[in-house]
């Protein structure tokens, strides 16, 4: 981004209410700005002392890598297109 040029917005729910037994959605949105293209989604998962453990990354280009404890469970929701909607499913 330029010097002085504004950036785009993060669009999420503050909190998601998951039901056991059925796939729920982690929205994410990103409205980008004029030229602004989103190269890359990371999700990430807070645990226990605030540590992060990642849990997906959606790439332009190199598609999605979902982490091995993940694998089978997180899929990203839009089967293709831009990364400006970075969500993810979770399943079961």
């Amino acid at each position: 981004v330029p010097a002085g040029a504004g950036a785009g917005v993060v669009e999420m729910e503050r909190s998601v209410t998951a039901v056991l037994g059925q796939d729920v959605v982690l929205p994410c949105r990103y409205r980008a700005q004029e030229r602004e293209q989103v190269e890359q989604v990371t999700w990430l998962k807070r645990g226990p002392g605030g540590r992060s453990a990642e849990v997906a990354v959606l790439h332009r280009r190199h598609g999605q890598h979902v982490q091995e404890p993940y694998a089978g469970r997180v899929l990203r929701r839009a089967e293709e297109g831009a990364l400006e909607d970075g969500a993810i499913v979770l399943r079961n």
